[in-house]
């Protein structure tokens, strides 16, 4: 039977851990798509991909808001953005308060994330995010609140979301 706490595979994590620790390369995960911008506006949207995950595939399609130059039909970039941040911040924190056998009864978390357009529409030099604010709400029968702070610190230092917003990420672009 499998050791799940708090909807996370203990078992599994420790078998990561494991496989880790004897090499290291093991734990580099690739994430890769394909994605196209569709010139034609007949299907209501402008981007989509396909992404495979371990058991299957799935369809992700994108539309800017209509101040973008989109029509608003489907989630916007941004959105996207946003929402891996917060799903990959509770993850991580639902894992670490597993791992340290913390019984989580809720956990959710709100999220706010201000985006100024002035760079990207060319009008200023004025930075696109201006900050996120993650509100959670964690609550557990077998632990105090400074134990619920400590798994929140932990998780803002190990998310990997996080730190790609709060370290310099190399990116290359190039035409093909």
């Amino acid at each position: 039977m499998p050791n799940i706490f708090n909807n996370v595979d203990l078992d599994k994590i420790a078998k990561t851990v494991d496989a880790g620790k004897k090499d290291r390369p093991t734990l580099r995960k690739p994430v890769i798509l394909h994605g196209e911008w569709l010139l034609d506006s007949a299907e209501g949207y402008q981007f989509r991909t396909e992404m495979s995950y371990e058991k299957g595939k799935q369809m992700i399609e994108i539309d800017s808001p209509s101040f973008m130059g989109g029509n608003g039909n489907r989630l916007g970039p941004m959105a996207y953005c946003v929402t891996g941040i917060a799903s990959c911040f509770v993850s991580t924190f639902a894992s670490i308060a597993a791992i340290m056998n913390v019984k989580l009864t809720k956990l959710t978390v709100d999220t706010e994330c201000m985006v100024n357009f002035a760079k990207t529409f060319d009008v200023a030099d004025e930075p696109i995010m201006e900050g996120l604010k993650l509100q959670v709400d964690a609550q557990s029968e077998n632990t105090d609140r400074s134990k619920l702070e400590k798994i929140l610190e932990m998780a803002q230092e190990r998310c990997p979301a996080i730190y790609s917003m709060t370290h310099v990420i190399k990116v290359q672009a190039k035409l093909k």
